[in-house]
């Protein structure tokens, strides 16, 4: 089924004289057929009484079961923690600059040089700011390569 929709206004001053027949279905395209712009389209439901909009489906969580949000809002970020590198007097720097850029990743040799650095020179050096997990698996790998390192948890954030 077809409806015509004019996409013109009629010119007529007298709109009563181009008034379409009861029952006639054509009425608006012959309306429109004189003029010349108009778009057939089709139209599901035309006729008497229209039709029923379907009810919208709104999905509902079971007793038990989260929804996405809920889980996404329920999930807290851990507290960032900073993993130390300490100065000491087994290590070449060398060595130090090799070990930072092998454990943490993304090290670039600049700023692995700048940590050995300020370990030497301070006593400490931040080496990275992450989650409790990654701390502790990078503090563990820089143990595991023959350097005193520790965590502790970063205030202030990331």
């Amino acid at each position: 089924m077809e409806a015509t929709i004019c996409s013109r206004v009629a010119l007529s001053p007298n709109p009563l004289l181009h008034q379409p027949k009861p029952g006639d279905k054509y009425a608006l395209q012959k309306q429109c057929s004189s003029r010349s712009n108009f778009t057939t389209m089709p139209i599901a439901g035309v006729g008497k009484g229209g039709s029923v909009l379907d009810k919208p489906v709104i999905e509902r969580t079971t007793p038990g079961r989260e929804s996405e949000f809920d889980l996404r809002k329920s999930k807290k970020m851990s507290p960032p923690y900073r993993v130390l590198l300490h100065n000491d007097n087994y290590n070449k720097r060398e060595y130090v600059v090799q070990v930072l850029m092998k454990v943490i990743p993304g090290m670039t040799l600049d700023n692995a040089v700048n940590i050995m650095q300020e370990a030497h020179y301070n006593g400490l050096a931040v080496v990275i700011i992450c989650d409790q997990v990654n701390a502790e698996e990078h503090c563990m790998q820089l143990r595991g390569n023959g350097l005193l390192s520790s965590i502790e948890p970063a205030s202030g954030g990331c």
